[in-house]
C-alpha cells in the first residue's frame, strides 16, 4: 500500500511520470503507473522496467486523475508514456466542471 496523504509526491518506476496526491483515503492504495507500483521521489528506478500492456496510454502534464468513486485525486506534475491505475483498474482523467452561465 502506498501512502495517499494529500501532498505526497510519487514517481513511476518505468517512465518519467511524477504525481502529487491531491485527495486520497487515509489507509493508502495500490497505486501503479505502467502496471508497476509508484515509488518515492528519492528511490532509484529498477533497470529495464517497462510498462505492461494496457498500461501504456500515457499520463498528461497538469491533468488530474481520479478513481470511479472520487475518493482519490492525483495531479500529474511530469508527463510520461505510462498510465495510472489502482491495481489493475485504470484511473480516469478528471473532467473540468462546467462554469455557470454569466447571462
Amino acid at each position: 500500500m502506498i501512502d495517499t496523504k494529500p501532498g505526497t509526491r510519487l514517481r513511476s518506476a518505468v517512465c518519467d511520470v511524477e504525481i502529487i496526491v491531491i485527495k486520497g483515503p487515509p489507509d493508502g492504495l495500490d497505486l501503479r503507473c505502467g502496471g508497476h507500483p509508484l515509488m518515492a521521489m528519492d528511490a532509484s528506478r529498477p533497470d529495464g522496467a517497462t510498462a505492461e500492456a494496457g498500461f501504456d496510454s500515457g499520463t498528461q502534464l497538469g491533468k488530474r486523475y481520479t478513481n470511479e468513486d472520487g475518493s482519490l485525486e492525483l495531479l500529474c506534475t511530469k508527463a510520461g508514456s505510462s498510465s495510472l491505475s489502482i491495481g489493475e483498474v485504470p484511473l480516469q482523467l478528471k473532467e473540468a466542471k462546467p462554469l455557470p452561465s454569466s447571462d
